[in-house]
């Protein structure tokens, strides 16, 4: 699966569903994210059930501030709505899955008790 451009206007929409979204924050003038976008661009095809979306940090300013991404490339898990993890710094193809596999194995029903808890 290819990668999704991310905007203020469909970021909701494709992180809010079921199922696991990359989002990964980057810009053209970024040379470690032109080095990255390979390595995240073979994972989406490894991975055709994950959404593999892109942020576009300087014609997104408004997402980048609203998850204050103050360095790029960061990368985003999102599974069934809620931020799992969030990491600024290229990943190397194995951390990369090694991030995908753990996401994958979490039981959002512990997450969403320990979010609970920690909101009250």
């Amino acid at each position: 699966m290819a990668t999704v451009a991310l905007t203020t206007e469909n970021f909701d929409e494709v992180t809010g569903k079921d199922g696991i979204v990359l989002v990964d924050f980057w810009a053209s003038w970024c040379g470690p994210c032109v080095r990255f976008a390979p390595t995240y661009e073979r994972s989406s095809e490894k991975h055709p059930d994950i959404t593999f979306g892109k942020v576009d940090t300087e014609a997104q300013q408004e997402l980048a501030a609203k998850f204050n991404i103050s360095s790029i490339p960061t990368i985003m898990a999102v599974r069934d709505g809620v931020i799992v993890f969030s990491q600024p710094g290229a990943l190397p193809e194995s951390a990369l899955e090694s991030l995908i596999d753990q996401v994958e194995k979490l039981d959002m029903d512990d997450v969403r008790k320990q979010l609970a808890a920690h909101n009250h």
